[in-house]
């Protein structure tokens, strides 16, 4: 089993350098805590500050070590050539494997600030990475559907081959995720009984087409209390704003002893990656919670 974390990009300041700063710090109280895995996320047209993914990886990596390194990107919003461009370039500044994460997006207003008809997201999804995974090869490629691209090629070529995890959980999704990636990243807010039923799915997705993924991974949000006292008070008081929407089973909030647990009953189930993500917004609180991951990992003897 692999800890990897996947630094929030949205942040309530005043002063927008305060919050890439926090996203810095945490990146390298990351490398500090020798977690496993570095990701950002991606969203757009946002009302409240939000980093975006490929500059604020391209500095983080400052604060990274040789572990893998890589971002979410939502596909249907991205012009397929030129993403290929933005991750081969990072690949070239991270000296270990690249992973792209990538998803549909189901938010109609980013669609629609972005120009995408969200109708046609699967299509332009499966086209999308289609086109990127050809063009990191060294071929010349071209599309008129969504793009209009006429003899496209990409320079520099990635060193290593991208590795690539599908978010997904419909039924429709496990399936594309089994057929045209390395690896599936479940979603963060579900209850142990939906996340069996997900990797039960993919699963069988897998063998249908005769993949061996790569990695099988989940996001959990979490918390690391000094105790539990402390962590029961602390997701007491998530569960009472109903954060997120998600299920209580999914606010991962424990003293160390009781998140090493829930780790290792993920891992029984059979996920290789555990991606976590802060669930506090203050700084010295969430950087707390990166540096007991190191304990964590400790008592799982990862």
């Amino acid at each position: 089993m692999r800890i990897g974390i996947s630094i929030t990009s949205a942040y309530r300041v005043e002063d927008p350098r305060l919050g890439a700063r926090y996203m810095i710090e945490r990146a390298k109280a990351a490398r500090q805590a020798d977690l496993d895995s570095l990701f950002v996320g991606d969203h757009h047209v946002t009302p409240l500050p939000y980093y975006q993914n490929t500059p604020m990886l391209g500095r983080m990596l400052a604060e990274w070590h040789n572990k893998p390194v890589g971002a979410l990107y939502l596909l249907p919003l991205w012009h397929p050539v030129l993403l290929a461009e933005q991750i081969a370039t990072l690949a070239a500044i991270a000296p270990g494997r690249f992973i792209m994460q990538c998803g549909l997006g189901w938010e109609p207003e980013q669609s629609a600030g972005m120009g995408v008809d969200i109708k046609q997201r699967a299509a332009m999804f499966e086209t999308s990475l289609d086109l990127m995974q050809r063009l990191w090869a060294g071929e010349t490629v071209n599309e008129g559907r969504f793009w209009n691209i006429e003899n496209a090629r990409i320079a520099p070529l990635p060193a290593q081959r991208i590795e690539v995890w599908v978010g997904a959980g419909a039924p429709a999704a496990l399936n594309r995720a089994a057929r045209m990636a390395d690896g599936w990243l479940a979603a963060p807010g579900l209850s142990h009984e939906q996340v069996g039923q997900q990797l039960n799915q993919y699963r069988q997705s897998c063998a249908e087409f005769a993949r061996a993924p790569s990695a099988v991974a989940i996001r959990r949000d979490i918390f690391i209390g000094a105790d539990q006292d402390e962590a029961n008070s602390f997701k007491q008081r998530m569960i009472d704003k109903g954060y997120r929407g998600f299920s209580d089973q999914a606010i991962l909030a424990g003293c160390v002893e009781t998140v090493a647990a829930e780790f290792a009953a993920l891992a029984q189930m059979g996920f290789t990656d555990i991606i976590v993500r802060n669930m506090s917004s203050d700084q010295h609180t969430a950087l707390a919670t990166i540096e007991r991951l190191a304990e964590v990992k400790r008592v799982l003897n990862l």
